[in-house]
């Protein structure tokens, strides 16, 4: 059936995967080297946390305006504007100690005080890091609901989303080599440097359905079977935030995003701190330990994303399936619970069962993007997404700031376990509670067929 179709949209399946990798690969390669950063600059745990928050923040904002963006100027331009942006933000962190120089003689100057260079540097590129990172998944889940119809969305948000869990393998094994063979200034240069290049990929490739003229009549229609044909695309109604603000629907996914993006955040961005805290590791120690859990997370990546074609086969509407796989999904992250009273016996023991918590945060989260285009048409899925990364952004910022004063508390009391055992609780519960309060606001499933 596939060969009478085509499969071309696999292709631009690909692209998104690719670039969701050099995202991940971009964002991750601070934490890598933070435990390193740290002792060479003097960093606490908050300031590490203030320096993550501020990508998370700034990541959070964008995302509100990121999926505007991309409505507005389409998924293949607002992809380039983005990805040009996020890989320039990632290459400043090599001048962090320069670009901070400026930046904190300009606090003083306005009078709010001194930030010491590195960290004011190193904020500044997180910023901007942020800003053009939080175009991919708006554009990426455009993208998909472009070229996919509603049956296969969730597996092909699975296969692009599971490029967040290949930049995390990829990044472990390159970064600390990089850094410890060429400084870790060009670890942020040379990876910083790679998204540049799928510009030219994306280039070719990728062009809108109804222009695309390597998609077939056969699979352009199959793509279409579920919509509704109308003169549209070019002259679309703006929606308005408030409009769709509105919606259960849109705070369903909101309430989603906000309770467990953090918990991803946190494995990414502190699970080198916490093999540093609690087993002394350091540098290319790290790196086989965290390959391994990440390699984890492509499972439920991927198999999450093709759960619930087993309940949407049986019958079930798409967005009834999906919430009745996340509901299943929700309950692997407990295991979580066990990393800290068990991480005695090996730092195999919590890497192995964070990496479970990691992989059902995937499949989780390949079914949540995916709810946005069950229920919302094209022209506002870039938009929800992006009200929706917001919050989950914001759910970051109070994740990493509370988990950094929780690790400089209970350190000055020689107890730093004990934060990690109260974070790794918070990670554990956080879905069922997500998906109870997602499943009271739309209790079954209902487009928006009124925008």
């Amino acid at each position: 059936m596939n060969e009478k179709i085509g499969k071309y949209r696999w292709t631009i399946c690909s692209l998104l995967f690719f670039a969701t990798t050099v995202n991940y690969l971009d964002r991750q390669v601070l934490s890598l080297l933070a435990p390193d950063l740290s002792k060479q600059f003097g960093w606490t745990n908050s300031d590490y946390a203030n320096i993550t928050s501020v990508f998370q923040f700034v990541y959070a904002i964008s995302m509100l305006f990121a999926g505007r963006f991309i409505d507005k100027l389409g998924t293949k331009w607002g992809f380039i504007w983005a990805i040009i942006v996020w890989s320039f933000g990632a290459i400043m962190h090599a001048y962090s100690v320069s670009i901070g120089q400026g930046v904190s003689n300009l606090f003083v100057w306005v009078g709010l005080g001194a930030v010491p260079i590195s960290i004011a540097g190193f904020m500044v590129s997180r910023a901007v890091l942020g800003i053009g990172e939080a175009g991919n998944f708006p554009a990426a889940i455009k993208a998909t609901a472009e070229y996919f119809p509603k049956n296969e969305r969730s597996f092909a948000t699975g296969i692009f989303n599971s490029g967040t869990n290949v930049g995390a393998i990829l990044a472990p094994i390159t970064v600390p080599w990089i850094a410890k063979h060429w400084g870790w200034e060009s670890a942020f240069l040379i990876i910083g440097g790679i998204g540049f290049f799928w510009i030219i990929f994306w280039m070719i490739f990728y062009e809108k359905p109804e222009k695309q003229k390597r998609l077939s009549k056969a699979e352009f229609e199959y793509i279409n079977k579920d919509e509704v044909v109308v003169e549209e695309v070019v002259k679309q109604e703006k929606v308005s935030w408030v409009k769709l603000l509105k919606y259960k629907q849109t705070w369903a996914f909101v309430c989603g995003k906000l309770l467990t993006d953090g918990v991803w955040w946190f494995f990414l961005f502190w699970l080198p701190k916490y093999l540093e805290a609690q087993y002394g590791m350091l540098k290319t120690e790290i790196t086989i330990p965290l390959a391994v859990l990440y390699s984890m997370t492509m499972f439920g990546s991927i198999g999450g994303g093709y759960f619930p074609m087993y309940f949407i086969n049986k019958g079930y509407k798409p967005y009834d399936g999906r919430m009745k796989a996340m509901l299943l999904i929700a309950f692997f992250p407990l295991l979580v619970l066990l990393a800290q009273p068990l991480g005695y016996i090996s730092y195999w023991v919590p890497v192995i069962l964070i990496g479970i918590g990691a992989s059902a945060h995937q499949a989780w989260s390949a079914n949540l993007f995916t709810t946005v285009s069950d229920m919302f048409p094209k022209k506002s899925v870039a938009s929800v997404i992006g009200i929706g990364g917001m919050a989950g952004g914001l759910g970051g910022v109070i994740i990493s700031k509370s988990g950094g004063a929780l690790f400089d508390h209970y350190k000055s009391l020689g107890h730093v376990q004990t934060g990690y055992t109260i974070m790794f609780s918070v990670c554990a519960v956080a879905y069922l509670i997500a998906w109870t309060i997602m499943k009271t606001l739309v209790p079954k499933y209902k487009i928006i067929d009124d925008l």
